[in-house]
């Protein structure tokens, strides 16, 4: 058995909980008699499994049913890929019924257990590949495909049944049998009889807590299955107020450990030091908490904005939920928060309140106002909100909650998670601030710290939030390079048998020729230096290559024949070498040092610092980690010095960095702080207040100002030498997300929405050199289209970071949008708003560009190439008849 374990995981690169799921099974079946089932033999099943794991006291169903509760984003469905693949292979299970809760996911099923799909879930098993599942639908199972005594080739082909419970549901409605159970004229009784009396049916059941008290759900007893197998992340039932957990979890990985992992924002809590709040009323501690949020956001708004700077990132706009007890609180609220005495009435302009209706669910227009609050566009920073957090508030950033309706302290932890704690970035950064979630609750602080530190807490173990689903659920596209797909299928073409050591032909596998290929392709990486990859195709070095290729595939492939391998290898290499020629694009390595003396040094530049709204602190703000116990305070430091001069106190902390020198600098640094200063003073009601917000936010302060030099940095030599160290670079993988509904979307599709344009793929491309693409805005959409409709371009693509190296100041990578190839030229080509093209740093990168253009383009005259030119392209002018030529012809950038 651990023989199938091992392969399977292995070929199917299972996650651990994966890995754990597939051992638990292996285990399950090796204990339990497989077969049909009386009230005497479920018992005694039931007490089989009862003693190896004591969470399944009930199976729940009139057969063996075991629920595998794994967080969402673990992989549930390659999981059932994986449940599938064992049973075949080590059980000779050949009969099996997946069961969809609706439409959407029953599609996603079919997508995914359909071959040559990006998710399919067989992805490396063998032997569907040489005798590949029969697929039976809600939509086919009525022509008799199921039928295996009349319809099979091969009788040891596994057959997978997929259907969509809500439509059997709404067949059963009045007492009417679902279509299933009619007759069918193809095999003389009902489909549904015929699968009950198969011997091996195993019932798969994904997003089992849909299939607890539905009548649709009633036949799937009378279906007789030998095994049930549920996944969900939510292992439980809403009945009234009470949530009843299921009596079959088998095994669990629960939201707490995706926390662990990584894969969520820290929820935290927020009140004062030595806080009282009986000494408050109701309408005071109500204002402290509002004030206080204001805090907490205005200093999480500095710390994303100097992530993003740092690390070239997207700015995130964080906003803040006020949770309101009723429509008439939350315009008690709305008052307050835009009246003249809060905050100087600076936020009057960026609330919004959003009401539900009378039945408490948020309409659809309602869920798409809190959407646009990702926009970096959008003004909105507070959102109040009359009903608690539910299902479909699935924004990135979410960062401060201010619960001001009456709940318990379980409440307002579990209705927090899931809601405010999805990642902007889609991972930790590592900075606290930005990484985390905070709920503002003086009144609740300890409440809700016992309440985290409850060993039944959904902080600490497998509590589950029943309404914990994401309104759009993604899945992983991985693109790979054309190339791979052009060389396999020539190879298979030239090469169709090879001989293994009993001196047996077979035919060459897909896997054969794909391990070859990888090999070479890795094998290639060492000769980039070349001047451009037609140098592979001299003959001294394709024979390198055959000779490197065969010696290190021989060690892992010694079934095969000498001769046969290198028939394989040599065709791999020949079709390898002339792929990558016409598929691919040579992008040079080019590398410019500095010769001679050295000068360095910043430009005169004007501070940007209008999103600061940093307030002074009156009392000390703690903040603690839910999970971890971590504690940040929000104070100043009454210890440090007093300034005389407000701009010294950012100073003195601009001179702590090793780049920057006081007496070389020190013009620009007192004019870039006295910006600041003149900023904070421009929103604050006195310099007391202003020299609170330096004394404690000196360091945020001037980390931002630092970043901003960074882009103004120059140095000068008296000579620059210019190294082309790669002449070229292979194309590897890329991986993406898209929105699970929306799989990959034809290129030539208009987007209505343009704000979802980013959570999209795209294929359907015939000159790109990968098959899928992921686009910023809909101009970069029409620009893919301008490549395929003009018949002068030969290929393009969206580059990776790792094809070029353009710095535009000492620090700096510029990437560009897109890489063109016409049968004349070489084009680097950047769509921008045509309001930004005038900016510094946009005309920063395009001048290192046309930099490196220069020296490229002489690189590729010496060994017979193209020009390189470089198109600043306004977004405005991006439309499908145009061509590249005619952008040329207007956006050269000289």
């Amino acid at each position: 058995m651990n023989k199938h374990l091992n392969s399977i995981s292995a070929r199917l690169s299972l996650r651990k909980p994966q890995k754990e799921s597939l051992e638990i099974l292996s285990n399950v079946i090796d204990v339990i008699e497989l077969g049909r089932y009386d009230n005497d033999t479920i018992v005694t099943e039931m007490e089989k499994i009862k003693s190896l794991y004591p969470s399944v006291t009930d199976f729940e169903r009139e057969f063996p049913s075991l629920c595998f509760a794994l967080a969402t984003g673990v992989g549930k469905t390659r999981l059932m890929g994986a449940f599938i693949s064992y049973l075949y292979l080590s059980k000779g299970i050949r009969n099996f019924f997946v069961l969809a809760p609706n439409l959407t996911i029953y599609n996603k099923l079919i997508q995914d257990f359909t071959p040559n799909t990006p998710k399919y879930v067989f992805k490396g098993i063998a032997e569907f590949t040489n005798l590949p599942p029969v697929i039976i639908t809600g939509d086919n199972y009525e022509n008799g495909i199921g039928n295996r005594n009349q319809f099979s080739i091969f009788n040891d082909e596994a057959h997978i049944n997929i259907f969509n419970i809500s439509k059997i549901n709404s067949e059963v409605r009045g007492g009417k049998a679902p279509r299933i159970k009619r007759l069918s004229e193809y095999i003389g009784e009902s489909y549904f009889e015929y699968l009950a009396s198969l011997p091996d049916l195993v019932l798969l059941m994904d997003e089992s807590h849909r299939y607890r008290a539905s009548a649709g759900v009633k036949v799937l007893n009378e279906l007789k299955p030998i095994l049930g197998l549920e996944l969900t992340a939510t292992p439980q039932v809403e009945s009234g107020t009470r949530t009843i957990p299921f009596n079959n979890v088998i095994y669990s990985y629960p939201l707490h450990k995706a926390m662990e992992d990584g894969f969520v924002k820290e929820p935290a809590v927020a009140t004062r030091e030595n806080f009282n709040a009986s000494q408050y009323s109701e309408d005071q501690l109500e204002r402290l908490k509002l004030e206080d949020g204001i805090l907490v956001h205005e200093e999480t708004k500095v710390e994303l904005e100097v992530y993003a700077r740092q690390n070239h990132q997207p700015i995130v706009k964080p906003f803040i939920l006020i949770v309101a007890q009723d429509t008439v609180h939350a315009g008690n609220l709305m008052q307050v928060i835009q009246s003249d005495d809060f905050f100087e009435g600076r936020y009057k302009n960026k609330v919004i309140t959003v009401h539900s209706n009378q039945s408490g669910q948020e309409k659809d227009e309602t869920i798409q106002e809190l959407m646009k609050l990702e926009n970096p566009a959008s003004e909105t920073e507070i959102v109040i909100h009359v009903n608690m957090l539910k299902e479909g508030w699935d924004v990135t950033n979410l960062y401060t909650i201010i619960p001001l309706r009456a709940a318990n302290s379980k409440t307002l932890v579990e209705q927090s998670i899931g809601r405010g704690l999805r990642l902007p970035y889609g991972r930790r950064t590592g900075v606290k601030a930005v990484d985390r979630l905070t709920i503002i609750a003086h009144d609740k602080f300890q409440d809700i710290v016992d309440e985290a530190n409850n060993p039944n807490s959904i902080i600490r173990n497998g509590v589950y939030i029943g309404k914990d689903v994401a309104k759009e659920k993604k899945k992983p596209v991985t693109s790979v390079p054309k190339i791979e797909q052009v060389v396999v299928e020539q190879v298979q073409a030239q090469v169709s048998t090879i001989k293994t050591t009993n001196n047996e032909s077979k035919p060459v596998q897909t896997e054969d020729v794909k391990s070859v290929f990888e090999l070479a392709q890795r094998k290639i990486q060492s000769y980039e230096h070349l001047p451009s990859s037609k140098h592979l195709a001299t003959g001294e070095i394709k024979r390198q290559l055959i000779e490197e290729v065969r010696s290190e595939y021989l060690v892992n492939q010694l079934d095969l024949f000498p001769e046969q391998t290198n028939a394989l290898v040599e065709q791999v290499i020949e079709a390898l070498v002339e792929q990558t020629i016409q598929h691919s694009i040579d992008i040079p390595r080019i590398v410019v040092q500095p010769v001679g003396e050295l000068t360095w040094g910043y430009h005169d530049f004007n501070l940007e610092a209008s999103s600061v709204r940093l307030q002074p602190v009156d009392e000390h703000i703690l903040i603690q980690h839910l999970r971890t116990h971590d504690r940040e305070i929000l104070q100043r430091n009454g210890s440090q010095a007093v300034e005389d001069r407000l701009e010294d106190y950012l100073i003195s902390a601009l001179m702590d960095y090793s780049d920057i020198s006081y007496d070389d600098h020190a013009e620009l640094l007192y004019k870039l702080s006295n910006q600041m200063v003149a900023h904070l003073q421009s929103y604050l009601p006195d310099d007391q207040a202003v020299r609170n917000v330096l004394q404690y936010n000196r360091g945020k302060l001037a980390e931002l100002i630092h970043i901003q030099m960074k882009n103004h940095f120059y140095e000068t030599a008296t000579s620059y030498e210019v190294i082309v160290s790669k002449g070229f670079t292979t194309f590897k993988p890329v991986s993406y997300t898209t929105l699970l509904a929306e799989g990959v979307r034809p290129f030539r599709q208009p987007v209505e929405d343009k704000t979802r344009i980013r959570s999209m793929v795209f294929g359907g491309f015939i000159r790109c050199l990968y098959p899928e693409q992921k686009f910023d805005s809909d101009s970069e959409r029409k620009f893919a289209v301008i490549c395929e409709n003009d018949p002068n371009v030969e290929k393009w693509f969206k580059p990776l970071a790792e094809h070029f190296k353009i710095y535009y100041n000492h620090s700096s990578i510029y990437e560009p949008d897109f890489v063109v190839e016409t049968k004349t030229g070489k084009f680097i080509c950047e769509i921008k708003k045509e309001k930004e093209i005038e900016e510094a740093t946009v005309q920063a990168k395009a001048r290192a560009v046309l930099e490196w253009c220069s020296h490229a383009s002489k690189h590729e005259r010496e060994h017979g190439g193209k020009e390189w030119n470089y198109l600043l392209i306004p977004h405005t002018d991006v439309q499908e008849n145009m061509t590249i030529e005619g952008l040329k012809s207007r956006y050269l950038f000289k």
